[in-house]
């Protein structure tokens, strides 16, 4: 098993998440938006699997992802970043559509 890949049910959920390509574009948006940056200023793809992992420790309140499978706020938190990510996710797909309809 992959060392990022140990612990309970939700540090690996929490491992897959911060490997995740789109989990870092995701970051790099939200960034941009809080921070009133252009693209040119933070592009997709500044955020590393290491920035996601900080993010989500942050986040979460805790030192290591292991924590998230015993930590019930950690937990909650690590649920709504997800959701967060997902709604995103959804609106991105959307967006797609809409320019793919109109090229």
């Amino acid at each position: 098993m992959c060392e990022a890949l140990k612990g309970g049910q939700q540090a690996r959920r929490a491992a897959l998440l911060c490997q995740n390509v789109r989990f870092g574009f995701y970051l790099d948006c939200r960034r941009r938006q809080a921070k009133s940056l252009e693209y040119w200023q933070l592009p997709d793809g500044t955020h590393t699997p290491e920035d996601c992992a900080d993010f989500i420790r942050h986040s979460c309140g805790i030192k290591s992802r292991a924590e998230l499978d015993h930590n019930d706020k950690a937990r909650a938190m690590l649920e709504r970043i997800v959701a967060d990510y997902q709604r995103w996710e959804r609106q991105q797909r959307m967006l797609d559509q809409i320019a793919g309809g109109m090229a």
